[in-house]
């Protein structure tokens, strides 16, 4: 990166505003089955996730640590930003008025029961996100960066609305939203382009959001709240969540008949999250998860709806495949929507053994974008890369290449 590092650094002469809103539970809901973190975050801690924003917030900070000494970054004390941006070197303007014990430990867009959560992990709500984004407004910072999932873009939509531009950290469950970069170092690099004045367009992306109640009784409905303005660069930001078209259930069903007729006896097959994914179940006749993981073995049901360390349970040392489609429009194999492959699971299963649903609406609509991976592990992801065969019809299979950006 040499030469245009060094261009970067002359670029970023005057002190740079920065703003930074984590939403410290963000996600803590999808490895553990969850779906979402909205008033779960209690019962997700129980099951024992962790927190993540903070890590993916620091992933996206790295990327500007060459130029750290030029930037102050607004933010509140404590998990909400402040220890984050300090613990990295980064000066701080810290939200006057604000606590830093458990500070913007808020569930992603709704509040939740703190006492069910130990004292680090004390709850705010939401409201807390928007009063920290309406000060960042007020302060003019030069762009509002935020780590969280839908329900954060929608709170911090309510406060800025287009008077900002915003990169958001993707760290929630399920990210429909292109105003979030394609993964936590996109967004750092997004943020450095735009506040070096390499970048100086802006683009009005969709904030959109479902019901996550519903969103766990498999009844999706995606709705548009409003748009934030985002630095323009596509091959940084992801596209927004697509449905699967109606005109693809024959296909999907034709893939479902190849993938059994691939499957290999006494194996353990993970069916992950999806309506393509969905296909296999229906045709095996067994209960399905659509918003979920489950375990089938010579066709027959093991388990639905399993988390991370359920699965890992039950494939630890045996014989294992993963079948896995991709997010309609965004083209995620991993990272959206089904936490519950954590890194250990994929791991375990090897990479020789994902098989990979899509039909060729699906692929198409990539417009020849690479699939893409964004498993919280920068490692594992950089080692999913590659080409693979994915199963687009009976008897067919089309050549893919997975990258992480």
């Amino acid at each position: 990166m040499g030469s245009e590092l060094e261009d970067l650094l002359k670029e970023v002469r005057i002190m740079k505003k920065l703003g930074l809103i984590i939403n410290p539970i963000a996600g803590m809901g999808g490895s553990v089955g969850l779906k979402g973190t909205d008033n779960t975050a209690a019962e997700a801690f129980r099951r024992g996730a962790v927190p993540r924003a903070g890590d993916r917030a620091k992933a996206a900070l790295s990327e500007l640590l060459p130029v750290k000494e030029e930037i102050l970054v607004y933010t509140c004390p404590g998990a909400m930003g402040g220890d984050t941006a300090e613990e990295m070197g980064f000066q701080t303007v810290l939200r006057p008025g604000t606590a830093s014990a458990g500070a913007g430990m808020e569930s992603d867009g709704a509040s939740m029961d703190a006492g069910a959560l130990p004292e680090s992990l004390s709850a705010t709500s939401a409201e807390d996100t928007r009063k920290l984004a309406e000060w960042l407004l007020s302060d003019q910072v030069d762009l509002i960066l935020f780590a969280g999932g839908d329900g954060t873009a929608r709170d911090v939509y309510q406060a800025v609305e287009l008077s900002s531009p915003c990169v958001g950290i993707p760290a929630g469950v399920k990210i429909h939203s292109p105003v979030y970069a394609k993964n936590p170092r996109a967004a750092g690099r997004l943020a450095l382009l735009w506040l070096s004045g390499k970048l100086s367009m802006t683009q009005e992306e969709e904030v959109l959001d479902i019901d996550e109640e519903q969103y766990r009784k498999e009844h999706i409905n995606t709705r548009l709240y409003g748009y934030l303005r985002v630095p323009r660069e596509r091959t940084l930001t992801q596209n927004k969540k697509a449905p699967s078209p109606l005109s693809d259930a024959a296909a999907m069903e034709s893939i479902a008949y190849e993938a059994i007729r691939q499957m290999e006896p006494d194996t353990y097959y993970i069916i992950g999250a999806g309506t393509t994914t969905r296909g296999i179940m229906e045709v095996l006749g067994l209960k399905n998860t659509l918003i979920g993981v489950d375990l089938i073995r010579n066709k027959e049901l093991v388990a639905n709806d399993l988390g991370g360390k359920e699965l890992l349970s039950y494939i630890k040392g045996k014989r294992a495949k993963m079948i896995v489609t991709i997010t309609g429009g965004q083209g995620y194999l991993f990272g959206r929507g089904n936490q519950q492959l954590t890194p250990e699971v994929i791991r375990e299963v090897g990479k020789e053994n994902i098989i990979i649903l899509a039909t060729k609406t699906k692929l198409a609509s990539l417009s020849g974008r690479p699939l893409l991976v964004d498993t919280y592990d920068e490692e594992l992801n950089h080692s999913l890369c590659g080409y693979y065969k994915a199963i687009s019809a009976y008897g067919e299979a089309t050549v893919c290449k997975v990258a992480e950006e």
